[in-house]
């Protein structure tokens, strides 16, 4: 570009933009860096990038020495259930179901999985529960077979006269994950339960 022209361009924009971009801006730096650069056929520049997702319960994966434990996954379902109740629904349940309804999760997690941490199975628990009145909070599954071991649930249900209820339930593939297991009810009130995740 002749040095008038861009000169005059410099002017101009600093003149509409209220003085917003002045001659000395950053954009006027890259048009000149654009003008310096000769074209060639070849790529000038070959960077190489990685990317990496910080996961506590899926970085262990990585290691082919490190195995989720009994504990890591129950560690995991305890935080997947929490992040599923949200703000509004957790601080309301969350006596009755570290009472009641978590223990019966920690036990399944201990009698169904165990037999395949101790056979050193690669084992994954998911990283996000579904929101909106999507029923999963979480799946505990065998990485190498790519397969769902446990389907944990919960639905929330309206009972006439009663109110809304939180039915936790598991299922397993041995029946194609049809068959509701449940692990008992959770009480809300007469009134509609938020979202998940709200």
């Amino acid at each position: 570009m002749k040095k008038w022209l861009q000169q005059l361009m410099i002017i101009s924009v600093a003149f509409v933009t209220f003085g917003v971009i002045s001659p000395s801006h950053e954009i006027w730096s890259t048009l000149h860096d654009k003008e310096d650069v000769k074209e060639t056929d070849q790529p000038q520049h070959t960077t190489q990038y990685a990317v990496h997702f910080d996961d506590p319960y899926f970085n262990r994966l990585n290691a082919t020495e490190n195995f989720l434990t009994e504990e890591d996954l129950v560690n995991g379902a305890h935080t997947l259930a929490f992040t599923k109740f949200g703000s509004k629904i957790g601080p309301v349940i969350e006596d009755e179901f570290d009472e009641v309804i978590f223990p019966q999760i920690e036990q399944v997690i201990r009698e169904k999985i165990g037999e395949h941490v101790q056979m050193n199975r690669k084992l994954a628990i998911s990283e996000h529960p579904s929101g909106g009145t999507a029923e999963k909070i979480f799946n505990i599954k065998d990485v190498d077979a790519d397969k769902n071991l446990l389907l944990f649930h919960v639905r929330t249900e309206k009972r006439p006269q009663d109110g809304y209820f939180f039915n936790f339930h598991y299922h397993l593939p041995e029946d194609d994950y049809q068959t509701h297991h449940t692990l008992g009810d959770v009480y809300w009130s007469k009134n509609t339960p938020p979202k998940w995740l709200s």
